[in-house]
């Protein structure tokens, strides 16, 4: 466990936490941003939603997913990225397996697996974070 108050953080050692089946992470988060390593199962989608609250950018590090934003349907590979704003919708799937690193903001709590060693809380206390 982190010393309390620290900056400092690592994901060595970290098990990964089963968001949802077929969909792994880890993160990492401040007062307005939250920063997710993600695995997709083989075969895992997430089919058509929106965050109304939380903008989303990704970056593919391992593998291909395929997203489709707005009605626009792209196939990522590392190195892509693509930019989510709050309230568009979109889907990602991935045939073959896929590893990200996503940035939301304003931080989304389901998305953090331990709020007491993933999140580094300044004077705000986290007051712009949203459920969902």
């Amino acid at each position: 466990m982190p010393e309390p108050g620290s900056p400092f953080r690592t994901w060595n050692g970290v098990e990964w936490n089963e968001f949802h089946p077929g969909v792994r992470n880890r993160a990492i988060g401040g007062e307005q941003l939250l920063l997710c390593d993600v695995r997709y199962d083989p075969g895992f989608g997430v089919g058509t939603h929106a965050h109304e609250h939380t903008e989303q950018v990704m970056i593919v590090t391992e593998g291909e997913l395929t997203l489709t934003i707005a009605g626009e349907t792209r196939t990522l590979g590392p190195g892509d990225t693509a930019v989510i704003n709050r309230g568009v919708e979109h889907a990602v799937s991935s045939e073959g397996g896929c590893r990200f690193v996503e940035g939301l903001a304003p931080v989304p709590l389901d998305h953090v697996p331990d709020r007491e060693r993933d999140l580094v809380l300044g004077p705000d206390g986290g007051s712009q974070h949203v459920e969902r």
